[in-house]
């Protein structure tokens, strides 16, 4: 039964009174974390893993494979020879240059109104000089397609691909941003009557929150202007994924949904989704299963459709007629997959913006009406969307949406999700990316996962702890709703590690799930490569990724990429005073990395008196 027949059926039989329906107003989803042995504490980006290959005999625990051997990879954290051949001596001055820089606090939290007074002080051609040899040489690659191609064919001559990100953002004042979010994600019957709906005030814009900048440091924001700006965005997203194509065979390419149109969809999709899902907990609960695990809460259909009767959703007849056809409900239950709808994209896009009211009963609209122009602005992202999979599709270049604040993620996720299904038939194309900072992190992969099993496409998905932390906690205590964010950082390595093992698992099982493991983080990646040992899983299978950011962590990133492994770094590029914002952010998130280590500093330093005392004073690498 699809989503739109559903809506159509309900409404129909909601047309009289009814009774009112009570919907758990708990999280739609568990959010056990996770109990397994990983008690180690991780520093966040505490160094990274030198790796050489070394043949070894790996003892299995399982008696009738003792004999079994296979090729185990040795961390060696010291090997400087190799973490850094790839870089001159010049490229190792600059990294302890601009690490030291990111040390001192002045510098860091003035550093935006510093570049300014750099630039007016020495002139345009004299600071972008500068720039690039300090802190724009380091973290960007080049300001255009052209220019930025020297840099990734010597980082593939060492093993290294790319995830080309064009990383140009507006320069917004704080007031400026928060007018654009208020505009665009404020509907015009939100506007007319703006105490009249029943929405949640999670999924509502609040202008102390309106400038999604604060509080955030790795993650690139974009504000909706016009529907004209968007078509840009989109364009730009267009030319990374045919420069992906041309740079490499395997390339990655990464969006922003909300790029590619007004967030005020994403808002309320968001909160239909989750609305529903709420509603299904509920009905859960009536069969008591509201303490199982999210994939085990299987309704009995008899009971659900006796729940349903006596809800006065309709007549019993009518309920039998919604659970025919599409293979729904012959096994006897209705899991969440069942439930969960599609989107269709030849349907009307605001009926699908249907929610049952907690006062009423009812399924009503989540607004009393759309304009034109919003129906229209929420098809023209759809479309958006699938026109970046189609032209990733064509060009042999994997997707990856990156992840957004909770109250757009779910919209996000779905429509990602459904990008999945329809162009990860053959081979992974779209890749998910899932927070795991995120008390629901589990559920979502493992939901997600066992989509794929049953319709038989490819699992895509990138694992970070996330990037929105202190804005998420300092909304949510705010407005007054549930802290969606782990307890603390052990937590999040916690269920980082958990959703990681779930997804090599898959692998193992199926070889149709791929992840791309993006962390600065060695303990993660020494997991990754025992779990791999474990399994058995090859680097040579292309099914599990690692990726960093350029500039930072190295002695991951090339090692691992010598030794076999396919390991990426997000490339961004753009012109120097249009990657300013971007920059900003780099020294705010190094000021933590370096004040956190020294390791980083003394590798450098180890392995620049090492080419010293050898005599390779001016090393240069070979490629």
């Amino acid at each position: 039964m699809s989503y739109t027949k559903f809506l159509t059926a309900f409404v129909r039989a909601n047309s009289g009174n009814v009774g009112k329906i009570r919907v758990s107003s708990g999280r739609c989803r568990s959010t056990m974390a996770s109990t397994k042995s990983q008690e180690e504490k991780e520093q966040p980006m505490d160094g990274c893993t030198v790796v050489e290959a070394v043949p070894v005999e790996l003892i299995s625990e399982t008696i009738n494979c003792t004999n079994t051997q296979l090729n185990k990879i040795h961390i060696d954290f010291d090997n400087t020879l190799e973490a850094y051949k790839s870089k001159g001596n010049v490229e190792l001055l600059r990294s302890l240059l601009v690490f030291k820089l990111c040390t001192f606090d002045l510098l860091v939290e003035k550093n935006k109104e510093l570049m300014e007074l750099s630039k007016k002080v020495l002139g345009q051609w004299v600071f972008e000089k500068l720039m690039k040899m300090t802190f724009y040489g380091q973290f960007v690659a080049g300001e255009d397609h052209n220019s930025i191609k020297p840099l990734i064919h010597k980082n593939q001559a060492f093993g290294v691909g790319a995830v080309l990100d064009y990383s140009v953002e507006e320069d917004l004042t704080q007031e400026e941003a928060e007018k654009k979010e208020m505009d665009s994600c404020v509907s015009e019957a939100e506007k007319e009557s703006p105490d009249s709906d029943h929405r949640e005030k999670k999924y509502k814009a609040h202008r102390q929150f309106g400038d999604r900048r604060g509080g955030v440091i790795s993650a690139r924001t974009y504000f909706y202007a016009d529907e004209a700006k968007c078509d840009n965005q989109m364009e730009t997203f267009i030319n990374c994924i045919k420069a992906s194509g041309g740079a490499s065979a395997d390339g990655f390419s990464a969006i922003k949904m909300t790029a590619l149109g007004r967030p005020q969809f994403l808002l309320q999709f968001s909160e239909v989704l989750v609305k529903w899902r709420q509603f299904f907990n509920f009905l859960a609960a009536q069969q008591g299963k509201s303490d199982m695990m999210v994939l085990d809460q299987k309704l009995e259909l008899e009971q659900l459709k006796e729940s349903l009767t006596k809800l006065g959703v309709g007549a019993k007849d009518d309920i039998e007629n919604w659970f025919t056809g599409e293979k729904l409900g012959l096994s006897g239950t209705i899991d969440l997959l069942d439930w969960n709808s599609l989107i269709n994209d030849t349907t009307k896009i605001s009926n699908l913006l249907m929610v049952p009211n907690l006062e009423t009963g009812q399924l009503e609209p989540l607004l009393k009406k759309f304009t034109a122009e919003e129906e229209s602005q929420m098809k023209r992202m759809l479309q958006r969307v699938d026109v970046l999979a189609k032209h990733a599709m064509e060009k042999g270049v994997r997707l990856m949406v990156d992840a957004e604040q909770t109250y757009f993620q779910p919209a996000i996720s779905r429509l990602t999700l459904e990008m999945q299904r329809k162009f990860n038939r053959e081979k992974p194309i779209i890749f998910n990316t899932y927070q795991c900072y995120l008390k629901e992190a589990y559920d979502n992969v493992t939901v997600d996962v066992e989509l794929s099993r049953r319709e038989g496409w490819y699992f895509g998905a990138k694992l970070v702890r996330g990037a929105y932390m202190y804005q998420e906690r300092a909304r949510a205590k705010e407005i007054g709703y549930e802290d969606p964010i782990n307890p603390d950082y052990e937590a999040t390595n916690r269920m980082y590690h958990k959703c990681l093992e779930y997804v090599l698992e898959e692998i193992e099982h199926s070889r149709k799930a791929n992840i791309m493991v993006a962390t600065h983080n060695e303990d993660t990646v020494k997991f990754t490569l025992e779990k791999m040992n474990e399994m058995g899983l090859s680097p040579t299978e292309n099914k599990v990724y690692f990726g960093q950011l350029l500039g930072m962590c190295d002695q991951i990133s090339f090692p691992l990429g010598q030794a076999g492994f396919p390991v990426y770094k997000y490339v961004p590029y753009g012109p120097v005073n249009e990657v300013i914002p971007y920059l900003s952010r780099r020294a705010q998130e190094n000021r933590g990395f370096m004040k956190g280590s020294q390791r980083e500093r003394s590798l450098l330093w180890k392995e620049l008196k090492r080419r010293m005392l050898s005599g390779q004073i001016f090393y240069k690498p070979v490629y």
